[in-house]
């Protein structure tokens, strides 16, 4: 008779040293704790890095994920914990899936997130299938959120700390992808747990800041990275209001987003003024009042669904919504349009809502995540 074997802590029924786990290491101390608990738990773990850019510039910079230094640190800790580490070059990769699209879209007036399109495009399509190429059983991160089995089979859930929740970053997280990956951090209440579980086990990144910008954005210079991918991006243009009127003149479309109100360059008026659109054909910054900002009916579309039934099978879902990340979810009805796109209608008026942010879905005042979609101007 075969004899029943426990299912271990990473959901497989056999024992850690005969399940194999590829851990994507960024250098910093969410992914070398999940590496060194599971190494600790006799995991047969293997560790691989991203090089996402430029070696060279990746030495001088500071706070972003995926620079040299944090390519040595994690493989510091490999040496340390004694398992083996990979580094991988994905720059032609990260540039051509990541860089270049977050450039024309910020040139088109939009506000993109590049770091969802990273999850989507590179850890969790290519850096998987080289997990998968390893004959690993499955991948984990350092991501803060979590992964519980229901009904219909692994589900998405935010994480338990909502100050460290990267729900809104993994909405792209497909039901294929989520099968295979897992976050043994997700259940964490808070980052001082991670730490000290980092000083447990005597890493050397236990108190290593936590990365802050955009990895390939120095500063949190947006437009300094826009010119020098796209030269002529900074042209300058009229600022004009809603009627059209010159109202003055700008450096550069680039250096504005929806919502913005200081550092317009106009003064006399009676009012603020916030950018309200931003019309890169023409070189125009449109201005208006805050009244102006406010939306209640948001298309979106290349929506990632993870609701146990089909997405277009009903004609309304009562969801809650996130279009930002700084923002707790809001009550929306979500009304499929196609089988990736619908019409989110926001019960209570957002400000600032811009084409190129990500739609989250999540459950009525619970924590499943039900996928979500990119905004666009419809």
């Amino acid at each position: 008779m075969p004899r029943d074997l426990a299912v271990n802590s990473l959901g497989f029924a056999k024992p850690p040293s005969e399940t194999r786990v590829v851990v994507a290491m960024s250098g910093g101390v969410d992914s070398s704790v999940v590496a060194a608990e599971l190494a600790s738990e006799g995991y047969d773990v293997i560790g691989v890095t991203l090089q996402l850019y430029d070696h060279g510039a990746a030495l001088a910079k500071k706070g972003a994920c995926c620079a040299g230094r944090d390519i040595h640190d994690a493989r510091r800790v490999a040496e340390e914990m004694g398992f083996p580490h990979y580094v991988l070059d994905y720059e032609n990769t990260f540039r051509e899936a990541v860089i270049d699209e977050f450039a024309d879209a910020y040139l088109a007036g939009a506000t993109p997130v590049p770091c969802i399109r990273c999850n989507e495009r590179v850890k969790f399509r290519d850096l998987l299938e080289t997990a998968r190429d390893l004959e690993a059983d499955c991948m984990a991160t350092g991501h803060y959120i979590q992964r519980r089995m229901g009904a219909a089979g692994a589900e998405l859930h935010m994480a338990a700390d909502p100050a460290r929740d990267q729900s809104y970053f993994l909405f792209s997280t497909t039901r294929a992808q989520l099968d295979y990956l897992r976050f043994p951090l997700g259940h964490l209440k808070t980052k001082a747990e991670t730490r000290a579980l980092a000083a447990r086990h005597g890493l050397a990144v236990a108190d290593k800041p936590d990365s802050q910008d955009i990895c390939f954005v120095p500063n949190g210079n947006y437009a300094a990275v826009i010119e020098k991918l796209r030269p002529g991006a900074a042209d300058p243009g009229e600022i004009v209001d809603m009627e059209g009127r010159v109202l003055g003149r700008h450096g550069g479309v680039i250096n504005y987003t929806i919502g913005q109100r200081r550092g317009l360059g106009i003064g006399g008026l009676s009012e603020p003024l916030y950018v309200v659109k931003l019309d890169p054909e023409v070189r125009r910054v449109v201005v208006g009042p805050k009244e102006a900002l406010s939306t209640r009916i948001v298309p979106v579309r290349e929506i990632n669904w993870l609701g146990d039934a089909p997405f277009d099978s009903r004609a309304e879902w009562s969801l809650s919504v996130r279009i930002r990340s700084t923002r707790p979810p809001a009550k929306a009805l979500v009304r499929p349009t196609g089988p990736d796109t619908a019409e989110v209608e926001l019960l209570a008026a957002e400000e600032g809502v811009s084409p190129g942010q990500a739609c989250v879905f999540y459950e009525n005042g619970g924590t499943r995540v039900f996928g979500g979609g990119w905004i666009w101007r419809g």
